[in-house]
């Protein structure tokens, strides 16, 4: 269900925007009142089920989105018909960044798991970037940020061995927490984000979990021997 919120529910916290990665992210913590007025009239907020698709490659890139909480996946499309996961999207990141200066989108955003997402237009964006130096400024880091998230995944998640692929994917799933616990996904998106087929995700994960280095808590949620797994991926 979309929810519209208004700027008086946004600046009093009613609609939780007090408390919201748009409000409190640097990205927009720059901004007064009036500013916060002009961001949040057109502002819409709604949950993801899993496997839901918030855009397409190729979509019209009208909007831009900052993920409340939740975990979405940015995949590219290739010509043999086979997918690549680029990037995972997760609690504060803002995606469809391209949006300022492209006028469709590079890649399609699927939720992993139940994600909640603010949308908000990018011409609205534009125009605050342009008269708010701080805004722009945050702006671009966040640009360099997702730039430097996708050479990541070219260069630590694309090299070596399956099973350093996977411990290191593993590794940057908690990296920005601060326990060692996470949840995982399919095999099939396990293999399109690592280069690696399904069987072999499956295969290397099934070994991982004999060895335990990582222990079931819960259905899909895994406490990890990040020590051990450490010493895979760096081999």
């Amino acid at each position: 269900m979309v929810k519209n919120v208004t700027l008086r529910e946004a600046w009093s916290g009613e609609a939780d925007c007090l408390n919201c990665t748009l409000r409190t992210s640097v990205l927009f913590a720059g901004l007064d009142e009036g500013d916060f007025e002009h961001i949040h009239e057109p502002i819409d907020q709604f949950v993801l089920k899993p496997g839901a698709t918030l855009y397409r490659t190729g979509d019209s890139a009208d909007h831009m989105y900052t993920v409340r909480h939740g975990l979405l996946k940015l995949v590219q499309f290739l010509p043999d018909g086979g997918q690549r996961i680029v990037r995972l999207a997760r609690t504060t990141d803002v995606i469809g960044l391209e949006a300022l200066v492209e006028s469709v989108y590079h890649h399609q955003a699927t939720a992993l798991q139940e994600t909640e997402v603010c949308r908000f237009p990018t011409e609205v964006v534009r125009r605050l970037a342009q008269e708010n130096p701080h805004l722009h400024e945050e702006l671009m880091r966040r640009w360099q940020r997702a730039l430097s998230q996708a050479h990541a995944w070219l260069t630590e998640l694309s090299t070596g061995s399956a099973r350093q692929r996977v411990a290191r994917l593993l590794l940057r799933l908690i990296r920005e927490t601060d326990d060692s616990e996470c949840d995982l996904f399919g095999r099939e998106d396990m293999g399109a984000m690592l280069g690696i087929t399904t069987e072999t995700a499956s295969r290397t994960i099934a070994d991982f979990k004999r060895r335990s280095l990582l222990v079931e808590t819960r259905p899909n949620h895994f406490l990890l021997d990040v020590p051990n797994l450490r010493r895979i991926a760096e081999d």
